[in-house]
């Protein structure tokens, strides 16, 4: 049952949200005392907190053309919508042929400014939810509600999972905390070592605090535990220092203590009804009629839909936008796609689009994924406008990954044997053949990561990790606007700060290579 989002109504009602381009100012308008909304509403806490969860999944507090930071489109402007942008889009995977003022350059990785908008939209998204879980954090922590311990920790989860998305795409930032909060003068910049400590010591603060159980579209000890294993998988790239014997000693956490398992079928992640899954951890909740969006699953289903070669209502769309497509180096990995018995596949639209993309702006170059679509894996549903399908934003199938990782770089406290079964596991799920220990190597893994997991948001942080997203060793279509590809730099590995934070804190400072 999708419930967190639909205890919205009292948290738009409480609260009115303000946005700037400064992260400071970024605050909170109380109408009231929070102890007198308490006193009216003993449920307010919650719905504060579930106004914080959305703040992931939709753009703003009044319906899809809403938004809560500064923009002229709502719609593009959501953080899930940020991810995709940023993680997929400059990566191998997935191209986009709209050419929205900034989209050309992420399609091509190339040209890169501190004025592209979508920068700015991430950047701007992780400096509003920090001040406003921060907000709350401090609030609670001045009065008496039931679990209001609780409350804090997947407050302080959710501003953690925000600074991770600073620590990996930015790679510095300010530090907003409850000590800080408030400050009248701009905070000094914080290094992604910096960053990446507090995430850190803020995980393992709260690990033992959330449950390991908890509602639906709520954080629990293993969504902890996940985004812990994530950021101790990129310590290297972060601070320089590898941390994959505790990247091991979480991700094993999730996987032998969670209590998920594969979902029987591949699809069942990705359908409208993907609350049943027993397989994902933390995902971002969608409905079509109470919580609609651009900005959440709708822009991956109809960002891949086209009626033009496409029948979009087989796929529980109503309006197909034509703007996604994936490239060969996402299904070159499953071979001949018409004889392959990987289902993973067939979830590519081949039927009047070329394998080649010799234009990106060509809706018919390249094979549209049909990957996430706003139908139900069980039972019946109907068309809509908006997706009801949640974004798996943590799931078990990635675990099992890392895990295997971990073993290859030389982890310990893991086995071999076990990585080759849990691999397996995940290749056996789709129909895929399965693998010899001699076959799992670190080259392998990457690829099955992009089988399994491309268009979740993951993409390009594998690479970096990999070392394979700049320079000329692994190129793919349109890399540096090459139709083939070409060397890019690595200044690249890390995004401009936009300009408008650094006009609001004359303490930041812009990333090598970018002005």
């Amino acid at each position: 049952m999708k419930i967190i989002i639909r205890n919205l109504a009292t948290a738009f009602v409480l609260f009115a949200f303000s946005s700037c381009s400064s992260e400071l100012d970024t605050k909170p308008v109380i109408e009231q005392s929070f102890e007198n909304l308490l006193q009216q509403d003993p449920n307010a806490a919650k719905g504060l907190l579930s106004r914080m969860y959305a703040t992931f999944a939709l753009t703003g507090p009044n319906g899809p053309g809403s938004s809560d930071i500064v923009t002229t489109d709502p719609g593009e402007s959501g953080f899930l919508r940020g991810i995709i942008n940023l993680q997929d889009f400059s990566a191998d995977d997935m191209k986009n042929r709209w050419g929205d003022d900034g989209l050309d350059q992420l399609t091509t990785t190339s040209n890169w400014t501190q004025n592209n908008k979508f920068f700015r939209y991430l950047f701007d998204r992780v400096y509003y939810t920090v001040p406003q879980t921060t907000n709350l954090i401090i609030a609670l922590n001045s009065t008496s509600v039931p679990d209001k311990e609780q409350y804090i920790s997947e407050l302080r989860f959710l501003r953690s999972l925000a600074y991770y998305y600073m620590i990996d795409c930015f790679g510095k930032g300010v530090l907003v905390t409850t000590e800080n909060y408030g400050t009248t003068s701009p905070l000094p910049e914080a290094t992604r070592r910096e960053l990446f400590n507090y995430v850190e010591s803020e995980l393992l603060a709260i690990e033992n605090d959330l449950p390991m159980t908890n509602e639906y579209g709520r954080a629990n000890k293993s969504a902890c535990r996940m985004l812990l294993a994530k950021l101790y998988m990129n310590a290297g790239v972060y601070t320089g220092t590898e941390r994959y014997n505790d990247a091991l000693t979480y991700v094993n956490k999730v996987i032998t203590e969670g209590g998920y398992t594969l979902a029987p079928n591949f699809l069942q992640n990705f359908s409208a009804d993907n609350n049943t899954s027993p397989e994902i951890i933390f995902p971002l909740i969608a409905d079509a009629l109470t919580s609609q969006s651009y900005g959440n699953t709708t822009y991956l289903v109809n960002g891949n839909m086209n009626s033009d070669t496409m029948p979009i209502s087989v796929f529980g769309a109503t309006e197909g936008w034509g703007g996604h497509r994936a490239t060969k180096a996402w299904y070159g990995l499953f071979g001949n796609l018409l004889t392959s018995t990987d289902a993973r596949a067939q979830l590519f639209w081949t039927a009047g689009h070329t394998f080649e993309m010799g234009d990106y702006k060509s809706w018919t170059n390249g094979y549209p994924s049909i990957k996430f679509r706003n139908t139900n894996f069980s039972g019946s549903s109907s068309p809509t406008k908006f997706s009801s399908t949640d974004f798996p934003m943590f799931r078990l199938a990635d675990a099992y990954l890392m895990y295997a990782e971990c073993v290859l770089r030389g982890a310990t406290g893991g086995s071999t044997s076990q990585a080759l079964t849990y691999v397996n596991d995940v290749r056996a799920r789709s129909g895929a053949s399965a693998i010899t220990q001699s076959d799992l190597i670190l080259d392998f893994i990457i690829d099955e990561r992009g089988r399994e997991l491309n268009f979740e948001g993951h993409r390009r942080t594998d690479l970096i990790r990999f070392g394979k997203f700049t320079g000329g060793s692994y190129l793919w279509p349109w890399k540096g606007n090459a139709e083939n590809g070409t060397s890019i730099p690595d200044t690249y590995n890390l995004f401009p700060l936009p300009l408008t934070a650094l006009d609001a804190n004359p303490n930041l400072t812009q990333n090598p290579g970018y002005n």
